[in-house]
C-alpha cells in the first residue's frame, strides 16, 4: 500500500438538499484534507480519514452560509470540524461500498459511500494520479442538524435527506 496526498486543487466535497420541498440547493466545503493509504488498483485494504473544516462552507449565498456556520446549523464555533473514518471497504462489481463512521456535531453514525474508481494516469509534470468519486445519503436530524420552518403551503423549507459527493484526484506522497 502507499500513502496518498489528495490534489485540493482538483478534488471536491459537495452537497445538496432540497429546499421548499420543489428545488435543490448546492453547496461545497472548500477546506479539507484527508489521509489515505492504499493500492490503487484495490481499496479493499486502505486506510481512509477526512476532515472537513465547517467554517469553509460555500453555497454561493453569504447570508444563507452564516446561516449555516451558526447554531442554528453546525455551529461552527464549537464544533469546527466533520470527520469521517472508513472501517470497512466492499468491492461490489468494478466499484466499492465504503463504510465508516461520520462526526457531525459530536454525533457518530455509520454511513456508506458507494465509489466509483476513476482511473490512473500521469499529469503533465509526470507524476501519477489516481480518482475516485464517491456519494451518499444521511438524514441531517440524525446529527442534530434540526432547523426548519413550516411552509405557509405545506412541507418544510429545508429538506431533511443531504446527498454527499466526493470527486478526488491523490497523488503519491
Amino acid at each position: 500500500m502507499k500513502k496518498w496526498n489528495v490534489d485540493a486543487a482538483h478534488s471536491s466535497i459537495g452537497f445538496s438538499v432540497k429546499h421548499m420541498m420543489v428545488s435543490k440547493v448546492r453547496g461545497s466545503f472548500g477546506d479539507f484534507g484527508a489521509e489515505v493509504e492504499a493500492n490503487e488498483t484495490d481499496l479493499t485494504a486502505a486506510n481512509i480519514a477526512f476532515t472537513i473544516k465547517v467554517a469553509s462552507i460555500n453555497t454561493g449565498n453569504e447570508d444563507r452560509d452564516n446561516h449555516l456556520r451558526s447554531a442554528d446549523f453546525f455551529d461552527v464555533e464549537q464544533y469546527p470540524e466533520i470527520k469521517f473514518v472508513a472501517n470497512n471497504i466492499t468491492k461490489k462489481d468494478d466499484d466499492y461500498e465504503i463504510a465508516g463512521d461520520i462526526t457531525i456535531k459530536d454525533v457518530t453514525k455509520q454511513i456508506v459511500f458507494e465509489a466509483e474508481y476513476g482511473g490512473k494516469g500521469t499529469n503533465p509534470w509526470g507524476q501519477e494520479v489516481v480518482a475516485f468519486s464517491a456519494e451518499t445519503k444521511l438524514n441531517r436530524e440524525d446529527f442534530g442538524l434540526t432547523w426548519n420552518q413550516a411552509l405557509e403551503t405545506g412541507g418544510v423549507l429545508v429538506g431533511k435527506d443531504i446527498k454527499i459527493t466526493i470527486d478526488l484526484e491523490a497523488n503519491p506522497a
